[in-house]
C-alpha cells in the first residue's frame, strides 16, 4: 500500500516536529518515496539534515531557490505533480488557517494548493488554540473541501498543561495513510 508511493511530508513549526522524524523513518521502512517540505519555523525545531538523512532525499524549503543549470523543475509544481499524498504534521493553527484561506506564501502552502492528491492534516497545538472558534471553523471548512484530518489527542502538552492538542501517535497516522492510499487505487 505504501511501497513506491510518493508521499510529501510537510513539517510545520511546532514542538511535535520531532515526532515527524519517526513518521518519515517508518514510511521509508515501508519503502515509500518520502519528500520533506519544511516551513521556516519547522527548521527551528528539527534540522533539515535530520529529515534529509531519514528520507534519503533533499529537504525542500525555499520556494525561490535557484534552479541548477540543465534542470528545470519548479519545486512546488514538481512535488505537487508527483505526490500520491501530502501529509502535514505537525499542522499548526497557522498552516490550517493559510490553507483554509487559500494563502500560498511558502513552499508548503503552494505545493498543497497545486496538488491534486489527497491531503492529510495532523494538527498539534495548545488546547486553547485547537478549541478556538477560528481554528474550528477553518478545520470544518477544510473537511468540507475534502481534506482529511487525524485529530489531536488529549494528554500532556508542551506548555505543561494537560488537554486536547497532542499530535496523534505515529502508528495511527501510518494506518490512516494506508487507508487513504488504499482508497486512492
Amino acid at each position: 500500500m505504501i511501497k513506491n508511493k510518493n508521499i510529501v511530508v510537510g513539517v510545520c513549526g511546532g514542538i511535535a516536529a520531532y515526532k515527524v522524524c519517526d513518521l518519515v523513518s517508518k514510511l521509508k521502512y515501508e519503502c515509500a518515496n518520502v519528500f520533506v517540505v519544511m516551513t521556516e519555523n519547522a527548521t527551528k525545531f528539527v534540522s533539515p539534515l535530520t529529515f534529509q538523512t531519514l528520507s534519503n532525499n533533499p529537504v525542500h524549503q525555499d520556494m525561490f531557490k535557484l534552479i541548477k543549470e540543465g534542470e528545470w523543475e519548479i519545486d512546488h509544481l514538481s512535488l505537487a505533480k508527483k505526490c500520491d499524498l501530502i501529509v502535514i504534521a505537525p499542522a499548526t493553527a497557522n498552516i490550517i488557517g493559510k490553507i483554509a484561506s487559500g494563502i500560498a506564501d511558502d513552499l508548503l502552502t503552494t505545493t498543497v494548493l497545486a496538488a491534486k492528491s489527497p491531503v492529510l492534516i495532523v494538527p498539534a497545538m495548545n488546547s486553547n488554540m485547537w478549541l478556538n472558534k477560528i481554528v474550528t471553523e477553518n478545520v470544518k471548512k477544510l473537511k468540507s473541501l475534502g481534506f482529511i484530518f487525524v485529530e489531536p489527542t488529549t494528554g500532556r502538552l508542551a506548555c505543561k498543561e494537560t488537554g486536547i492538542g497532542r499530535m496523534e501517535e505515529v502508528d495511527k497516522i501510518i494506518l490512516e495513510i494506508k487507508n487513504i492510499l488504499k482508497e486512492k487505487k
